[in-house]
């Protein structure tokens, strides 16, 4: 009798309704059968569980593609084949390789989540960092820098875990910019993202040398153990399953925060006078400071700061200045705080017993990850940089002056500690026997795992972005080649092409390698690039999600009315509210989240050059930015038969839709995907025959 009395649209949007609950009512039974019933096995081989055929009505027309007129139905359960974006329409076909061979196993729970977000932001940048920024900006940079960084960080983290507790899916980071921003922008912040943790890797590997340089051990060991031995390895264990990579970073995560504690308490102890001379840090009673302050700080006499807001000359004109230059050097010790958004492509799907219908959309321990994970390394820098302040002075010649890296060259004083961590510095100068070592193995130990996470991050991200492609062109194709894994759902390719960077660390062992040659300015511009290319991607995630809340909020009328929708609901009035979580402070915190990460590159990251024009620092700052602007247009250039000069039309409800149905079927492929049990042997670790 309804339809009788409606309108032919009316008639159509109930239809569309009922079509839609109809396809996720199999969905979520197909779900629960194939989470429940193992699989079943013929002759010891695993048979593929086939996803039933759910007819396709005009509500939900499959997505076409710009580079093809052909029509995509959705995959097998256990075939993992990208979504073609829905305004690809060109004229070339896709290129289609075996699914399984583009594919990785969701296998990572919770903790690991969480243990490889630790993993990859507790490293170097707190252990050697905070000594630069101590030395030219004092403990109030330090302080400062390192709180202001990590709000930036947990803001950004914010605005990124709620569009991932709605679609925890591979690729989040290029998808979100892609869906709601500009799709050409997402492919540039995907390269970029690659480019972080593949750069990233290799200042790691020198930073390491340079703790091992505290041993004196030759040029030749460094070589051999830092840019040899520890790459291989770390590239041959990432070679097998993302099971015993999640094993191995839940442990390394524990690592690094039992050895993050050890070296707190060795600081306090430091302070408190277990040292052989005493106490060698800051005391409460009144001291006359000397004209030769370096000397008595060189040789571990206690002081007393007469303001914590000192700058170094040499560095800045005045402390602002060098406070800014602490925002872009902390800004290295947060990146990694997104890694959440990169093990989505292996997570395992959650299921909620007691929530009702939001169990249908498993957050994976985003709101945790999201909301505790900036906020837990704040707290362990602010105490490590405190403690650091009270036992080292600011104008300690051993502190390093420009750079976090570890530099493995021979100082010009025999005197000076060889090491660029002030916690090490720290542990010399009290003279409690052993704790230098303890603490530069820690900081070798961290150096090593975080290592491990960045390549990790950096091969995921690359074959993302390799099984995005479609298209016949050469440069398509050499991409498409990456985007394929062995038998063990590794993708070694991509994780071979992220070590592209490693060549740089062996210039450092040139005989003409020192902090002030050509190699030493090349590798710290690239190093300073992978901390710019980060924050750019955090901006452009705070822009796609600006997009998306204004989005929600513009449409919430019609998402509130519309049951496709409900999960969409994040302004409820008079329905049921199905949203899965709301980030906290918004809309504040998004806007202040992009305009911190403005801030960041266009004026906290040229501060440096203010004090006098130099062409190092500005290729640091601004080589990344511009970079990444061509990188752009590049791609515009190269997709010149799909050219578009605007941004996504959010505005408009329809095209709304299809971007929330597009990152939709994403989310619900990797929902269902089971894999089958990988075959074991040799000949399956590199699956490059």
């Amino acid at each position: 009798m309804a339809l009788e009395n409606s309108s032919s649209d009316d008639a159509y949007e109930i239809f569309r309704e009922l079509d839609w609950f109809h396809r996720h009512a199999i969905l979520n039974e197909t779900r629960d059968d194939t989470e429940l019933t193992p699989a079943a096995t013929t002759g010891g081989e695993t048979m593929e569980l086939q996803q039933p055929v759910i007819p396709l009505t005009s509500w939900s027309s499959p997505m076409r593609s710009d580079s093809s007129q052909s029509v995509y139905p959705r995959a097998p359960v256990a075939i993992d084949v990208s979504p073609v974006p829905p305004d690809d329409m060109s004229d070339h076909a896709p290129i289609m390789q075996d699914p399984r061979d583009r594919v990785v196993n969701q296998r990572l729970r919770g903790i690991h989540v969480f243990m490889i977000t630790i993993s990859g932001v507790l490293g170097a940048g707190l252990y050697v960092r905070s000594g630069s920024i101590l030395r030219f900006g004092g403990p109030g940079a330090v302080l400062i820098s390192t709180t202001v960084m990590g709000l930036l960080a947990w803001m950004v983290m914010q605005c990124i875990g709620e569009m991932l507790t709605l679609w925890p899916i591979s690729g989040a980071l290029v998808e979100y910019v892609g869906a709601f921003v500009d799709e050409d922008l997402g492919i540039a912040v995907g390269i970029a993202y690659w480019f972080t943790y593949a750069i990233t890797l290799a200042a790691l590997i020198v930073t390491g040398a340079g703790v091992l340089d505290f041993w004196d051990p030759g040029k030749a060991i460094q070589g051999t153990v830092m840019f040899f031995l520890i790459p291989s390895f770390i590239i041959f264990f990432n070679s097998f399953g993302v099971q015993i990579y999640g094993l191995s970073e839940v442990i390394g995560g524990c690592m690094k925060l039992i050895g993050i504690c050890v070296v707190i308490v060795g600081m306090i102890a430091i302070n408190v006078g277990a040292g052989a001379d005493g106490n060698i840090g800051t005391r409460c009673k009144s001291l006359q400071l000397s004209p030769t302050m370096m000397m008595i700080t060189q040789s571990g006499a206690d002081f007393k700061y007469d303001t914590i807001f000192p700058h170094d000359p040499a560095t800045g004109n005045s402390w602002a200045s060098v406070l800014f230059i602490g925002f872009s050097t902390a800004a290295f010790a947060y990146v990694g705080v997104d890694i959440t958004a990169a093990t989505a492509l292996e997570a395992r799907p959650e299921r909620k017993g007691s929530q009702g219908d939001k169990r249908f959309w498993p957050t994976i321990s985003v709101r945790f990850v999201a909301t505790w994970t900036s906020f837990i390394v704040w707290i362990i820098y602010f105490l490590a940089g405190i403690m650091l302040s009270f036992n080292v002075h600011w104008q300690n010649s051993n502190l390093p002056r420009a750079s976090f890296l570890g530099s493995p060259v021979n100082r010009t004083n025999d005197n000076q500690i060889k090491s660029n961590s002030g916690f090490v510095i720290s542990a010399s100068l009290s003279k409690i026997p052993g704790l230098a070592d303890m603490v530069a193995a820690i900081i070798l130990i961290t150096v090593i795992f975080s290592a491990n996470t960045t390549l990790y991050v950096a091969s995921r991200a690359l074959f993302v972005l390799a099984r995005k492609v479609h298209g016949n062109e050469w440069y398509l194709q050499c991409l498409a080649f990456f985007g394929k894994t062995n038998h063990y759902q590794v993708p070694v390719r991509a994780m071979l092409l992220s070590c592209c960077f490693l060549w740089v660390p062996f210039l450092y062992l040139s005989p003409q390698s020192s902090p002030h040659t050509t190699i030493a300015s090349l590798f710290e511009v690239l190093s300073q690039m992978g901390s710019v290319s980060c924050i750019i991607v955090w901006a452009c995630e705070c822009w796609a999600f600006v997009r998306f809340y204004n989005c929600l909020y513009q449409h919430r009328d019609k998402i509130n009315s519309s049951p496709s929708l409900a999960r969409l609901r994040r302004f409820p009035q008079g329905v049921e509210d199905l949203y899965p979580w709301r980030s906290h402070g918004q809309p504040f915190t998004m806007y202040l989240a992009l305009c911190g990460c403005l801030f960041v590159l266009l004026v906290a990251d040229g501060a440096a050059l203010w004090h006098g024009f130099l062409i190092p620092g500005l290729l640091s700052a601004y080589l990344a930015p511009l970079c990444f602007v061509l990188l752009w247009f590049g791609i515009k250039f190269l997709r010149w038969r799909s050219l578009k000069l605007h941004l996504e039309n959010l505005s408009d409800f329809e095209e709304a839709k299809l971007r929330f149905r597009y990152l939709d079927e994403i989310a619900q492929r990797a929902a269902v995907r089971i894999q089958p049990q990988q075959p074991r042997g040799w000949g399956n670790l590199w699956g490059l025959m």
